[in-house]
């Protein structure tokens, strides 16, 4: 890790995460944000995923935004989205954030993990899964300031 800097006032210090770090951060999987251009202009709605190696794999809907961006794209193609997971203890000033930058692509039916890996909190059917093949991953952490 490398120091980015803290508050003079001897504040937290924002730390700058390795992608190594970044990566076990994110690994028991859960809720992050994935961010996207729907055609109206840039949006984040909030997902389940699972991580695969260092690819993000959740799953939406059918009339899903992403989906409508996606399978609009040529055949193969990616849409480049980012995916974003944090954990922030407002009350302490501490937490850390992830995010990743890349390309998200349609799976096919042989490409995809079982169902119960990626489970969606929402009902209704969720049959589309997307992986994002990161190009970039980057985090930061903030932590209290040396004593």
């Amino acid at each position: 890790m490398t120091a980015s800097g803290g508050a003079p006032s001897g504040g937290p210090v924002l730390e700058e995460l390795e992608r190594a770090e970044c990566l076990a951060l994110i690994r028991p999987g859960g809720v992050g944000r994935v961010a996207f251009d729907d055609g109206e202009g840039p949006t984040v709605i909030p997902v389940n995923y699972t991580l695969d190696g260092e690819a993000v794999v959740f799953r939406t809907s059918l009339e899903g935004r992403l989906t409508h961006s996606l399978a609009t794209a040529m055949t193969g193609a990616a849409v480049r989205i980012a995916f974003e997971v944090d954990d922030i203890d407002a009350e302490r000033h501490e937490g850390w954030s992830v995010l990743l930058r890349g390309g998200g692509h349609l799976l096919p039916d042989h490409e995809r993990p079982p169902a119960a890996t990626v489970q969606p909190w929402p009902g209704g059917e969720r049959p589309v899964y997307i992986r994002l093949a990161p190009q970039e991953i980057s985090g930061r952490h903030l932590r209290p300031a040396p004593a």
